[in-house]
């Protein structure tokens, strides 16, 4: 078993900044955390340079050259409420709290194609070529690296810009081998890596993610229960880097991935981006079940023609998808405790790769619910949404939010960083914790999470000091 050493990138800066706040209304309030500042460059590391991550890069530059707003990002856009709600005092995220900056951001990924992050975003086919083109000097500057991949966890894609190795251990190896490099080259004093890959075949929980050493042993033997995406997640934290994870593969949800960010102070977070279908499902549940209505059926249907929609074609790949999909209403309703209301739902949720569709992906429901004494209604959505410019700013967070967390001792020691569920379909939480899917609690739980760590008053909506 590999040696459990301190992270490399905790020595980098010793300093720390020590933030107080003024509001002192609640009990504990008034006492800010530690966070280290936010100096020198930060490198964003991706395995997979699709839709996904072209659309993030190339997002960023243009925002970064002042000809685009960064819309759907909270860490650029957000405010957050401070004290009472007579107190006027909603400062934006980003000056409320020392994130780095864009200018800060640098890049770099690794995928099975060889065309540098221009080309990537041109095949793609989700931004305009005249957005592209006036960030095409950065882009294409971007060349890939070569990704460990195997078909037998993605079986509707291969390329040829492909690691070879005598086993997955020795892939790690050279993954290790990559990010040293980048963090050289790229001047980075901090790194985070976030998988914008493909969604890989379903896999259960065995013995070879049980721990570090059966990891590492099961790399040894090529284990099969170790997916690619695994890999990557070891090399990252053995390299001292923070991991997110985009897609609902188990990645870093094993034991052996919590005992690593645990023991070397590493954030993880995952699993798959909550953009378009799941997104509504996670804002109307909740809204039912404020109100008492009753469920009787949610039917839920895409079509994509993007490599995501390719991939997700594959009946292994489609169930790891499904698993993601479907967990969130079971989670929202609580039918164990409203019997009458949720405890006969059938759910249904199907993808269809439909290539004209491109990236514009299309989420029908057909929701049936029942109101009082039993009486029936429905509800029908059609959502036509653009995958990736919904994900993109997902990605933009997590990459400064995990970057705040492993700023923040009290944050790093955690491991898992369940405050980010906001952005996932499939939360990752401490092993025997059932995750929040309803996203105004999860947008609460990380804004509180951020008044805490500043020492300010944590927001309940109580309100009866305005009556007093």
């Amino acid at each position: 078993m590999a040696k459990l050493k301190k992270s490399p990138t905790r020595e980098v800066n010793k300093a720390t900044v020590e933030v107080k706040s003024s509001s002192n209304a609640q009990s504990g309030a008034g006492h800010g955390h530690a966070i280290e500042p936010a100096k020198g460059k930060l490198g964003v590391m991706i395995p997979g340079m699709g839709a996904v991550a072209t659309t993030f890069v190339a997002g960023v530059e243009a925002v970064r050259k002042g000809i685009a707003q960064p819309i759907g990002s909270l860490t650029q856009m957000g405010t957050i409420r401070l004290g009472k709600r007579t107190d006027g005092r909603s400062p934006k995220i980003k000056e409320f709290l020392p994130l780095a900056g864009l200018n800060d951001l640098v890049f770099t990924g690794w995928d099975i194609f060889e065309d540098n992050m221009y080309a990537a975003a041109r095949n793609a086919g989700v931004l305009e070529r005249d957005l592209l083109d006036k960030v095409k000097g950065r882009l294409s500057a971007i060349q890939p690296m070569k990704a460990v991949f195997d078909r037998n966890y993605v079986k509707k894609i291969d390329g040829p810009n492909v690691k070879k190795g005598k086993n997955k251990l020795d892939l790690a190896e050279q993954l290790r081998q990559d990010i040293r490099d980048f963090r050289k080259s790229s001047g980075a004093s901090r790194l985070i890596t976030i998988w914008c890959a493909s969604t890989e075949t379903f896999i259960e929980p065995s013995a070879a993610h049980q721990s570090v050493q059966a990891l590492e042993k099961g790399m040894q033997e090529n284990d099969g229960n170790i997916a690619p995406s695994m890999v990557y997640a070891y090399a990252s934290l053995m390299e001292g880097v923070p991991f997110a994870n985009g897609a609902p593969n188990l990645t870093v949800d094993i034991p052996a991935m919590f005992e690593l960010a645990r023991e070397r102070e590493l954030p993880i977070c995952g699993k798959d981006f909550k953009t378009g279908q799941t997104l509504l499902k996670t804002v109307l549940a909740p809204a039912f079940k404020a109100r008492l209505l009753g469920l009787s059926g949610w039917y839920s249907t895409n079509i994509l023609g993007n490599r995501d929609g390719e991939v997700l074609d594959d009946p292994g790949s489609f169930k790891t998808k499904e698993e993601s999909k479907l967990g969130a209403l079971e989670h929202i309703l609580q039918p164990a405790l409203y019997p009458e209301l949720y405890g006969n739902i059938f759910h249904k949720v199907r993808i269809n790769y439909y290539p004209p569709r491109g990236d514009n992906k299309e989420g029908w429901d057909n929701i049936d619910i029942f109101g009082w004494l039993g009486y029936p209604m429905q509800i029908k959505v059609d959502f036509l949404c653009r995958d990736s410019i919904l994900a993109a700013p997902i990605v933009l967070d997590l990459v400064l939010f995990l970057d705040l967390a492993q700023r923040t001792p009290e944050l790093r020691r955690l491991g898992i960083q369940e405050w980010l569920s906001f952005y996932f379909k499939s939360p990752m939480t401490a092993p025997g914790l059932y995750p929040e899917h309803d996203l105004f609690i999860q947008l609460m739980k990380l804004k509180n999470t951020l008044r805490h760590l500043k020492g300010e008053e944590l927001i309940t909506h109580l309100g009866l000091e305005y009556y007093d």
